[in-house]
């Protein structure tokens, strides 16, 4: 039985609102030089969160979601260890993110409102990873998609208005198609939590399962930027401003991501889900590696690249009613991703004249701290050791055998191999002779330090799992 807590068991979420709150209100007073206010408030908060999130990291993990003894409050929140991890990761994303945007965002009209938006929206992705309910996982949606629309509307140009436009309309679709299967679930079922449709979809219709548990994860897979409604993530890469850009292909995604975990752990096995999953998660990496190897726009290449990586995090929520294994794998893939993601776009934030690939040229004979932060999360991103991707590449494709989907193992194997290409490409421009474009204080710093960090949670990452594979931990 779940155990109820104090709402003050949501301290990190109070933070986050608190934060975009009071973000608002002062730049709302301040005048636009002083506008640095609102960013170290945006900061505090994101600190305050973090704190109070590793604070109450539950002393007790297990390869599943919730358990017996997991906490709940209201009955629809669950500090079970993958929203602990959520909470970090995601916090730790926008603060990244604010990072690699100081030089970018620093006394524009917009500035204070942008560091708003991003506090929201790493709330919504904390209420859709955490929410064992249907209702509230709708609310999660609305609260994690409608920042994005605005921020990739933030950029007064062509480009990014006809992206946010795009994001919008296939946003809006998304929310209905989940709006309804949420009703289909909960119509079926008799009630809107997991632990109704657990019990009352086992003996429901499969093809109103099918349809509304469908419904649902397109809703999510729009969040994630996966396919089938994945088209909008290369044109809002593109069109966006650069922090922008990093927040949205990378925080959505964490917790869409867990969400569908969540809901697949507690569908039915009258209909195969692992296969339905996988089939997904097959074609959405298939689909980007193919398109990104024709990319020459760094940004829209960067854009592709994370629709790519949502076919690889599909793996363990596949078969994450099949093996322990697929939670921890989610998770651990999840935080390499992340910080590997953010620091390619701190390079692009570094080198804010660079659009083209070929615009990078000279760039590790003039800049060579920024060229080894470029290496390391594109080699990242390919899954080489001993980055953070590599771990989590690992653990996914262990999950999925586990699982029996051996078969997605070697597409995944095969699609990792045709990524190496076009970020190889990018390298190869990177190493070759030239004058880059000038780069940017703050920016620089963050891709750096995002570098090490890639590196860090690789490492870090890899000796907890040998240590609880020995069984020195746990």
């Amino acid at each position: 039985m779940m155990m109820e807590q104090s709402p003050l068991a949501l301290l990190p979420e109070l933070s986050l609102l608190a934060g975009a709150v009071a973000t608002l209100l002062a730049g709302s007073f301040l005048p636009r030089q002083r506008q640095w206010v609102a960013r170290l408030i945006a900061v505090a908060a994101l600190l305050a969160a973090a704190v109070s999130a590793a604070l109450a990291f539950p002393s007790h993990q297990n390869g599943h979601f919730g358990g017996g003894d997991a906490e709940t409050v209201f009955g629809a929140f669950v500090l079970d260890t993958a929203t602990a991890v959520t909470r970090l990761v995601v916090v730790a994303a926008v603060l990244l993110v604010i990072g690699l945007g100081v030089d970018e965002l620093a006394g524009t009209a917009r500035e204070s409102e942008t560091y708003t938006l991003l506090l929201l929206g790493g709330l919504g992705a904390i209420v859709l990873a955490a929410t064992d309910d249907l209702l509230v996982l709708a609310v999660g949606f609305l609260l994690a998609s409608i920042p994005v629309y605005a921020l990739v509307g933030m950029v007064r140009t062509p480009g990014a208005a006809e992206a946010a436009l795009k994001t919008y309309l296939l946003g809006a679709l998304s929310g209905i198609l989940l709006l309804l299967g949420a009703t289909v679930l909960s119509g079926i079922a008799g009630g809107t939590a997991y632990v109704d449709l657990a019990a009352g979809l086992a003996l429901a219709p499969a093809a109103a399962v099918a349809v509304g548990a469908l419904a649902v994860l397109a809703g999510l897979l729009f969040e994630a930027g996966g396919v089938p409604l994945h088209q909008w993530v290369p044109d809002a890469t593109q069109g966006a401003g650069t922090a922008a850009a990093a927040f949205l292909t990378t925080v959505p995604k964490i917790g869409a991501l867990v969400a569908a975990a969540r809901l697949v752990d507690v569908l039915p096995g009258s209909l195969p889900w692992p296969l339905l999953v996988g089939l997904l998660a097959a074609a959405t990496m298939t689909l980007a590696n193919l398109a990104a190897l024709a990319q020459t726009d760094a940004r829209r290449l960067l854009g592709w690249s994370t629709v790519s990586q949502v076919g690889y995090l599909l793996m363990p929520v596949a078969v994450v009613a099949d093996t322990s294994a697929a939670v921890p794998a989610l998770l651990v893939y999840l935080a390499g991703y992340a910080v590997t993601n953010l620091t390619a776009f701190a390079v692009l934030a570094a080198v804010p004249g660079a659009r083209s690939l070929t615009d990078f040229r000279g760039l590790a004979r003039q800049r060579p701290g920024l060229a080894a932060a470029l290496v390391i999360s594109l080699l990242s991103l390919v899954g080489t050791p001993p980055t953070a991707v590599f771990l989590g590449k690992l653990t996914v494709f262990t999950a999925a055998w586990d699982g029996d989907l051996a078969w997605l193992v070697v597409v995944a194997a095969v699609n990792t191999l045709v990524s190496l290409f076009y970020y190889l490409r990018w390298l190869v421009e990177a190493f070759r002779p030239g004058e880059p474009a000038p780069t940017a204080g703050w920016a620089r710093a963050a891709a750096v330090a995002g570098a090490l960090g890639v590196l860090a949670v690789g490492l870090g990452a890899g000796l907890v799992t040998a240590l609880v594979g020995e069984g020195t931990l746990g």
